[in-house]
C-alpha cells in the first residue's frame, strides 16, 4: 500500500478532542470508481449522529427518517450526490473507539484515498437508532460476531501475519503465546506478544474483524449468484485500539496498533470494493462516549412486516375455515331432516298397524254421487 495513502487516512482519524466526552468524527470513504459523495462545504463540516445515521440509510437506498429536520436534510444534500437513482445500496460502517486523542503525521493530498474526508460529529446524542424498513430488503452482516480465541491456531495467526507482510513466531513454552511481528510503513516494527492480554485482545479482535469482512464478501457473492440484490449493510465495532491504550497509553505500541488497524482496513476495503464492483461506501465512526461494547453509537434496527407468502397463507386458511363452517351447517341440516323423516315414518307405521278392524263408513260404504 502507498505510504502516502496510509498517512492520509491516519491523519483523518487523528485530530484533537474538543468536547468533554471525547471528540467524535466520521470518515467517509467513497468508491474509487464511482462518486456517491461530495466533500462537505464549510457549512457542512459538522454532522450530528442522527444525520450520520440518515446518510447511511440514504446510501442504502432507503428514505431518510421522517423526523429529520429541514436543516439536516439540507446538510445531507451537501454531503451526498443528489441523485436518488444512483445509490450504492451497500455500506461498510464500523465504529472505532480509542482514536480520538491520537496524534499522527498529516498525509499528502496526492493520496490515492484523497476522496476520503472527515466530518466532525457534534451534539449531545450518545446513541442513535438506524431504522430500516423491511428485513427482506436489506442484508445485515455484523462484524461483532466472535468465537472463542482457542479456535485460532498458530497457522491462522501466521497466515494473518503473512497477509500483512509480517510473521508469527511460536513460543515453545505453550500454544498460542507466540509473537506477531509486523513491519510498519513508517519503518517501525510492531511486536505483539500473545502472552499479554492487551496484545492478544487487539490481535484477535483484528483477526475476527478481517475474517467477518471476508465472510460478508462471500455472502454478497452468494446473493449475486442467486440473482437477489437487497441493500447490504456491513456494520460492527472495533475496541482493539482502546485495549492497547488502556495498557500502554496513547503512544508507542498504541500508535503502531492504530497504523496496523488502518493498514488492515484499507487493504480489506480494496477487496470489498472489488467484490462489490465499486458499489460500496465506507463510513468509519471514530471516538465518542466509551459505552459498553454491546451498545454501538449507531444501532441498526430492522422493522419486519408480514411477507406476501404469509398473507397468502392467512387468506387461504380463512377461506378453508369458512368452507368448513358451511359444510358443518349443511351436514347438521341433513341430519335433522333425516331424523324428522325417520320419526314421521315410524309414527305412520305405528298408527297404520294399530288401526281398528271395524268398517270405516267412508272407506267401505257405497258413496253415491249426485
Amino acid at each position: 500500500m502507498d505510504p502516502l495513502s496510509l498517512l492520509a487516512i491516519l491523519s483523518l482519524l487523528s485530530l484533537h478532542s474538543q468536547v468533554a466526552y471525547g471528540d467524535s468524527s466520521v470518515v467517509f470513504l467513497d468508491s474509487p470508481t464511482r462518486q456517491y459523495l461530495r466533500p462537505p462545504s464549510a457549512e457542512t463540516d459538522t454532522l450530528s449522529l442522527s444525520e450520520v445515521g440518515a446518510a447511511a440509510s440514504v446510501l442504502l437506498g432507503f428514505a431518510p427518517p421522517s423526523t429529520l429536520s429541514a436543516s439536516s436534510s439540507s446538510k445531507l444534500n451537501e454531503v451526498l450526490v443528489p441523485n436518488p437513482f444512483d445509490r450504492p445500496h451497500s455500506v461498510f460502517m464500523i465504529e472505532v473507539t480509542g482514536v480520538e486523542d491520537s496524534e499522527l503525521m498529516v498525509g499528502s493530498d496526492k493520496s490515492a484515498f484523497s476522496s476520503a474526508f472527515r466530518v466532525k460529529v457534534m451534539g449531545s446524542e450518545d446513541r442513535v437508532d438506524i431504522q430500516l424498513s423491511d428485513e427482506h430488503e436489506v442484508s445485515l452482516v455484523s462484524l461483532n460476531e466472535r468465537s472463542s480465541y482457542a479456535e485460532y491456531s498458530a497457522k491462522e495467526l501466521s497466515d494473518f501475519a503473512s497477509w500483512l507482510g509480517g510473521s508469527y513466531v511460536e513460543d515453545a513454552t505453550g500454544p498460542l503465546i507466540g509473537e506477531l511481528i509486523v513491519p510498519m510503513v513508517t519503518g517501525a516494527i510492531l511486536r505483539l506478544r500473545m502472552s499479554e492480554k492487551a496484545d492478544r485482545e487487539f490481535t484477535t479482535s483484528l483477526v475476527f474483524l478481517i475474517n467477518n469482512i471476508q465472510r460478508a464478501m462471500e455472502m454478497h457473492k452468494g446473493l449475486s449468484e442467486n440473482g437477489h440484490s437487497p441493500a447490504e449493510l456491513i456494520t460492527g465495532r472495533f475496541d482493539g485500539i482502546k485495549a492497547l491504550q488502556d495498557h500502554y497509553g496513547t503512544e508507542g505500541i498504541s500508535q503502531n496498533g492504530l497504523e496496523l488497524f488502518v493498514t488492515s482496513v484499507l487493504k480489506i476495503y480494496d477487496s470489498l470494493q472489488a467484490a462489490y464492483k465499486g458499489q460500496l461506501v465506507g463510513v468509519i465512526v471514530c471516538g465518542g462516549p466509551h459505552s459498553p461494547a454491546s451498545e454501538n453509537m449507531l444501532n441498526v434496527m430492522v422493522a419486519s412486516r408480514p411477507s406476501a407468502r404469509w398473507l397468502e397463507e392467512t387468506k387461504a386458511s380463512t377461506a378453508i375455515t369458512k368452507l368448513a363452517e358451511v359444510a358443518l351447517v349443511r351436514k347438521t341440516l341433513a341430519w335433522i331432516t333425516g331424523i324428522i323423516l325417520l320419526i314421521s315414518t315410524l309414527l305412520g307405521i305405528y298408527f297404520l298397524l294399530n288401526m281398528p278392524l271395524t268398517k270405516d263408513t267412508l272407506l267401505y260404504s257405497n258413496v253415491k254421487l249426485d
